[in-house]
């Protein structure tokens, strides 16, 4: 079993690097260390970070090894230099955060092939390994996004997602209520607000079978819905003024139509798929406008866990084995969200579709610890961000790796962003008469 585990670890941590590696070797090295947006760092800020990371944890906690580059450990804290800040930084050159990571991965392999995987909760199971492989990819994400907001030619390239396989049969579906298990205390690599599985319980309620796609955002915006403070909330009318929002970032009007820059690529939107970089803001309006709100986080992991025949609350929704490219729009295989119906096998027990990858999902939930929150290993993964300021989203991207996405995994951010790759999906009260 340990032997398969490192192995299994190692696999994990490869992944992670060899998409670090084409997300910065993709550009050059003006590229690499220009501030594409005040949101996002600059690139090679990103790569080393993830370095410096991994040799924190892996090199020097639990390998025990002397440190690599402790002088500059200041400089990739996150919580030391916003974002916006980090360009002034005196950073490692491209070349050198490229040599600095490659000699961590060794270290880190050598600790990998040494240390016990038990007997330590940080390393039980691979913990640890596997926290900083969905650290990686976390940031391999915001790298992805990063490349979103650049300006120039185009860089990446992925083939198309699938087509759709026919639109589910039902706008949206009963979920009958009760109480299910939320989160989780047997997933080894769920992150500590994953954490520990507890009994909620939903009331009935109905939730849309699909993403809000692009054509029903269309028809929002066309009846004014940009313009209406009816639908709006008073922080997020205030925002839509303060920021003067009229449509989904990286869209643009053509005659009649909408236009998106996806990737440096200038191109008629899609219909069919699921809408993308809208803020929670804009995606509690539309809801309104439609009638519906948008879910809690506990109704929508109730949609995408709980199976009724059984009563019990698998990983994923379509059962406990890992996600293949049959289930879900992960790990960047593709470039933007797949037609809504592109996944049948990934369909939950209710025939809701798409709950896992395609685009992250809004719900109407603060961020908040589960009862019996125990902050590990670090209280600034995710305590010091728990309040009303930060809102949940779920279900992962297209840019989201499998290893960083489960049924428990939890995501959050502030209710004004659009340059995340975050869409949703709607959900309303179902009334005494249709709850059966």
């Amino acid at each position: 079993m340990t032997e398969a585990l490192r192995e299994q670890v190692a696999a994990q941590l490869r992944r992670a690097r060899d998409r670090s590696v084409g997300l910065t070797d993709a550009v050059d090295d003006d590229d690499l260390v220009r501030q594409h947006s005040r949101l996002m760092s600059p690139l090679v800020w990103d790569l080393a970070h993830i370095g410096n990371q991994e040799e924190l944890w892996l090199v020097r906690d639990v390998g025990g090894r002397e440190p690599v580059r402790s002088d500059i450990d200041e400089l990739y804290d996150a919580f030391q230099h916003p974002r916006a800040d980090r360009p002034r930084l005196p950073l490692l050159s491209p070349a050198e955060s490229r040599g600095y990571v490659r000699v961590v991965r060794d270290k880190v392999l050598d600790v990998l092939e040494r240390v016990p995987l038990e007997g330590r909760r940080l390393v039980d199971n691979g913990f640890a390994f596997g926290m900083i492989a969905q650290h990686e990819q976390q940031h391999d994400e915001t790298m992805l996004a990063t490349h979103q907001l650049r300006v120039g030619p185009p860089v990446l390239s992925a083939p198309p997602p699938p087509a759709a396989a026919g639109a589910p049969a039902r706008s949206e579906v009963l979920v009958p209520g009760g109480t299910f298990t939320m989160g989780t205390s047997t997933e080894p690599w769920a992150l500590d607000n994953e954490r520990p599985a507890h009994e909620v319980h939903v009331d009935p309620y109905f939730i849309d079978t699909a993403p809000v796609t692009n054509a029903g955002y269309a028809a929002f915006i066309a009846d004014g819905g940009y313009d209406d403070p009816r639908w709006w909330s008073e922080a997020g009318w205030a925002y839509r003024k303060h920021a003067d929002l009229t449509a989904p970032r990286f869209w643009q009007r053509d005659g009649d139509g909408w236009l998106r820059t996806r990737f440096g690529v200038v191109e008629p939107i899609r219909p069919d798929e699921p809408v993308v970089h809208v803020c929670q803001y804009e995606a509690s309006a539309y809801a309104a406008w439609a009638g519906k709100r948008l879910p809690t986080e506990a109704e929508w992991e109730m949609a995408a866990r709980f199976d009724p025949a059984t009563g019990r609350s698998r990983r994923f929704p379509w059962g406990d084995e890992d996600p293949g490219p049959e289930h879900a729009n992960l790990g960047q295989r593709h470039l933007h969200p797949a037609p809504v119906g592109a996944y049948p096998a990934g369909a939950s027990p209710l025939g809701v579709h798409q709950l896992i990858g395609d685009v992250w999902e809004w719900t109407s939930t603060d961020f908040t610890g589960y009862p019996g929150f125990v902050a590990f290993p670090y209280r600034e993964y995710s305590e010091v961000f728990f309040g009303s300021e930060y809102k949940v989203l779920r279900g992962g991207s297209f840019g989201t790796d499998p290893v960083a996405c489960r049924g428990t995994f939890r995501n959050w951010d502030y209710p004004i962003r659009r340059q995340i790759f975050a869409g949703f999906r709607c959900a309303r009260d179902a009334a005494p008469d249709e709850a059966g």
